[in-house]
């Protein structure tokens, strides 16, 4: 991978995707159609799906991890977090000194504990990243080169990586269309957990919670868009948010005695008939709602 800074262009010999679907398969995508990747290297552990990816034109050829190791000069790894130590220890042993490691885990405590603990020597190597853009829908079909297009992508450097390191994973999720922030280990995962895991752990659960109704049948009949929009993420990969939740277990175990402290009010304030503390809860909401709808929550690209 040839690069000077985060902003000159980029150019990636062999980029290899540990993971081909949604997240991957995007990423492989877009440094395709920015024409800064010569060839693409799949590697899964199904080979249906990595079938799919080469039909699909998402990869050029399906490796093993040692092969990816050992010739890519750009690693992203799009698989479930839990499953990163394992892939870690397969690589090490043929990880070339020139190849650079990225993924596009939502937990990074975890990632990078595993990371030092398997890579070794070899940390350095590895950049976390995070990208916030996703979809319900998961496999190679539902990888877009646009994906990442104006969406935020943060990295969070390590003190072992070196600074072409970072610039090189910087540029290559610029060449995506993303807008690279710089946040600290834990204070991403702290910020993750408030605006993706907590809201769609409440998603699950409160399908959870009408599934076992008994009028299920009929809310499900006459539910309208609301009710669509705010259940849609629970229909996410249940391997993934299983890790993730587990990973970040810390972090949502803080979002979630913060929210109950405001559902007891809010159930206190029902309870007492107090209208005042409602009515001001619902135009607090509406309000953070509306500005955030109009863009003015703005945080620069670069490093925070």
């Amino acid at each position: 991978m040839d690069n000077h800074d985060a902003t000159c262009a980029l150019t990636v010999d062999t980029l290899a995707i540990v993971g081909v679907g949604l997240i991957g398969g995007s990423f492989a995508l877009a440094l395709k159609q920015a024409g800064v990747c010569r060839q693409v290297f799949g590697v899964g552990r199904r080979v249906q799906v990595l079938d799919e990816a080469l039909r699909l034109g998402i990869i050029d050829r399906a490796v093993s991890l040692k092969e990816a190791a050992a010739q890519a000069d750009l690693i992203m790894i799009a698989a479930p977090v839990g499953a990163f130590a394992d892939i870690f220890s397969a690589m090490k042993p043929h990880l070339s000194s020139h190849a650079i490691i990225t993924d596009g885990g939502s937990t990074k405590g975890n990632v990078v504990a595993a990371a030092r603990a398997c890579l070794g020597e070899k940390v350095g190597q590895f950049v976390p990243a995070h990208p916030i853009a996703g979809s319900h829908e998961s496999g190679p079909a539902a990888a877009v080169a646009d994906l990442y297009r104006d969406k935020h992508l943060i990295v969070c450097p390590l003190p072992e990586n070196s600074s072409k390191a970072v610039q090189g994973v910087r540029a290559a999720w610029q060449a995506c269309g993303a807008k690279v922030l710089t946040l600290g280990i834990e204070q991403h995962d702290e910020v993750v957990a408030a605006i993706s895991h907590l809201p769609h752990w409440l998603a699950s659960l409160y399908m959870a919670h009408i599934a076992q109704s008994a009028n299920a049948a009929v809310e499900l009949e006459i539910a309208g868009a609301g009710f669509r929009d705010f259940t849609r993420i629970a229909q996410g990969s249940e391997e993934m948010w299983r890790d993730i939740f587990l990973a970040n277990r810390r972090a949502m175990l803080s979002q979630i005695d913060q929210l109950q402290g405001w559902l007891d009010q809010a159930r206190k304030a029902l309870d007492s008939e107090d209208g005042a503390w409602i009515e001001s809860m619902l135009t607090r909401g509406a309000e953070v709602r509306r500005d955030w709808g109009q863009g003015r929550y703005q945080v620069e690209p670069g490093d925070e």
